[in-house]
């Protein structure tokens, strides 16, 4: 594992998958590796009450009920649709519940204006058709079609960005759970074997872009996953992708807790003013979402280890966060300005602590980029 870049959740974790699975007597529906308990407490971590032997740590941070919808639904023959703005951890979820029923989350289409009927069905290796003709041999095929094979779970990324055609593809696959390969006259039909289902994600800001037909919403049970509100929990989850970062680049670093509340707080101010806002242009690009606090704080604490003293400081932090949410020139930089003259300054005269510093940070970012 130490060789990837990012493993996935099924490499990453395999230890305790194996463990779980190794202790695991309750009943499991079609071939899945864990039974539904046991994927839930594999996503959501162990608790005293569970009675394990050892501790299962938590991995996605949200509601129970949705991941216990989302586990539902798996078990059914309806696919599942996690529905959310951007960084509200979709894509998580997924490879997550992926990794713990068929310990492979890799079997993903990512929708596009450029995704084809060809990305979820199959296509052709052109040297060997040439060759030989035509066969299931020289048939490639999709992530969707081999998760059918496998009685695994097929992942559609970001479903409304692709268009109406490749949709409509999906439509048969959910409801015949089987794909036709007409080119062939003989073995010309791939059936899903029991397992088979798909996880798609789609952002709710894209909606107007490829609409979902009611036809293909009748195949989905939708999950919504909403934004992150709870100050608690926005820090458990900032503060777990960041030890995980931190581990990934080799650093020893502790993120002082009184940076996290300002980090966390920041957020906070922008999303309530995001929120009071009059038109798009007073607001900014960004969705202000977790997956964007944390890569505000990675870049910051990357940047003070690489160019600073191996420390996160305010004044850094507060760089990459004007170096991070300002997208477009000049309105994010005037939002981001007024923010911190008319909420920072007021707050760094009236506490006192790191905020000074904050504030200074984030104007020595915007001169520098205006």
């Amino acid at each position: 594992m130490s060789d990837l870049l990012r493993a996935p959740a099924e490499i990453k974790y395999a230890e305790e998958l194996d463990w779980l699975e190794s202790v695991d007597d309750n009943p499991k529906p079609f071939s899945w590796r864990l039974s539904p308990k046991m994927v839930r407490l594999f996503v959501l971590g162990s608790e005293r009450a569970d009675g394990l032997d050892r501790e299962i740590s938590q991995k996605w941070f949200g509601d129970r009920s949705f991941v216990e919808r989302a586990i539902v639904t798996l078990a059914s023959d309806r696919g599942l649709l996690l529905i959310g703005d951007p960084g509200t951890g979709k894509s998580w979820l997924a490879e997550l519940l992926s990794a713990a029923i068929c310990r492979n989350s890799t079997l993903v289409v990512q929708g596009t204006a450029g995704t084809t009927e060809d990305h979820i069905k199959y296509s052709w290796n052109v040297s060997m058709v040439i060759a030989k003709g035509q066969s299931r041999e020289s048939m490639i095929p999709s992530p969707i079609m081999t998760a059918m094979e496998g009685g695994a779970i097929g992942r559609f990324e970001e479903l409304t960005r692709s268009t109406s055609d490749v949709q409509d593809a999906l439509i048969s696959i959910l409801s015949e759970k089987y794909i036709s390969v007409p080119e062939l006259d003989s073995d010309n039909i791939v059936f899903a074997k029991p397992g088979f289902s798909i996880i798609a994600t789609a952002n709710s800001r894209d909606r107007g872009v490829n609409d979902l037909s009611s036809a293909l919403k009748r195949r989905f049970n939708f999950v919504r996953i909403p934004v992150v509100t709870n100050k608690k929990s926005e820090a458990e989850i900032v503060r777990f992708r960041t030890e995980e970062l931190l581990r990934r680049h080799r650093i020893e670093l502790d993120v002082p807790p009184t940076l996290l509340d300002v980090l966390l707080q920041s957020f906070a101010d922008l999303r309530a003013s995001a929120a009071s806002a009059g038109s798009d242009d007073e607001k900014l690009e960004s969705a202000l979402s977790t997956a964007e606090q944390i890569g505000v704080l990675e870049d910051a604490i990357l940047h003070g280890n690489f160019f600073g003293e191996r420390a996160l400081t305010a004044h850094t932090l507060a760089s990459s966060l004007v170096g991070s949410l300002a997208r477009r020139e000049p309105e994010d930089l005037a939002i981001l300005n007024k923010y911190l003259h008319g909420v920072v300054e007021p707050r760094s005269k009236e506490e006192g602590g790191v905020w000074p510093e904050f504030l200074e940070g984030g104007r020595d970012a915007i001169a520098t980029l205006s």
